[in-house]
């Protein structure tokens, strides 16, 4: 088994409620940002590591998007008849993905500065992780209303708590996945296992986020993409 991640998951399945009406025809990563499907933004990143495959889940509406994804050489696969959440959605790609640590990554933000996989690659450290999560401090998020997901210990260690955004970008082991029975679960549940093993760490992002999980975070992302001081 590697120890280090070679592989790329794209959390593309969801049903994209919080873009109301964008969503009725469309899947959510293909609803338009700065004039390209929001997918690419995310696949500009992927291919910018060179990972040997990336592997995307499809659920609703999954006929473009699968062919969209297809034409750029991405493997995907299609849950049905039910969704299955980001914990069941990757144990049901691992054939796909190989044995050994991945990157997952959801597709509906947007990042201005470093590649955060190129960071997480850097900082990851096999021996002491089981996830390694791309957080974002909150003055460094755009188009996001909470108060963070977790906070960071000196070491990076990551407890649940306010101060720092999880980004939608991690490394992690999949060990795990063999020890949940439920088909359909959160990777909150993975997380939850190695927070109480002290195996949770966090690299905090030193550019800038968007959410673009909803329409207002459309212009903003936009504009970060153009380099205005938003």
């Amino acid at each position: 088994m590697r120890d280090y991640p070679d592989a790329i998951m794209m959390f593309a399945a969801g049903f994209g409620t919080r873009m109301k009406h964008l969503t009725q025809t469309q899947p959510k990563p293909m609803v338009p940002v700065a004039g390209r499907p929001l997918i690419d933004h995310a696949l500009d990143l992927a291919r910018g590591i060179s990972p040997a495959r990336i592997v995307a889940n499809l659920h609703y509406l999954p006929d473009q998007l699968d062919a969209h994804l297809r034409a750029q050489g991405v493997k995907t696969v299609i849950e049905t008849p039910e969704i299955l959440d980001t914990g069941g959605g990757l144990r049901n790609a691992l054939p796909l993905l190989g044995a050994g640590p991945v990157f997952t990554m959801n597709s509906d933000a947007l990042w201005a500065g470093p590649n955060p996989l190129a960071m997480l690659q850097a900082a990851w450290d096999p021996a002491r992780m089981e996830a390694l999560l791309m957080t974002v401090p909150l003055e460094n998020t755009l188009g996001h209303g909470g108060t963070g997901d977790f906070t960071r210990a000196p070491d990076g260690r990551l407890q649940r708590g306010p101060g720092q955004v999880y980004g939608g970008i991690q490394i992690i082991k999949t060990d795990l996945l063999a020890d949940i029975e439920a088909e359909k679960f959160s990777l909150n549940l993975l997380w939850d296992m190695m927070l109480q093993r002290e195996t949770l760490f966090g690299l905090p992002y030193t550019g800038r986020w968007c959410d673009v999980g909803h329409p207002g975070g459309i212009p903003l992302a936009e504009s970060l993409l153009a380099g205005a001081d938003v």
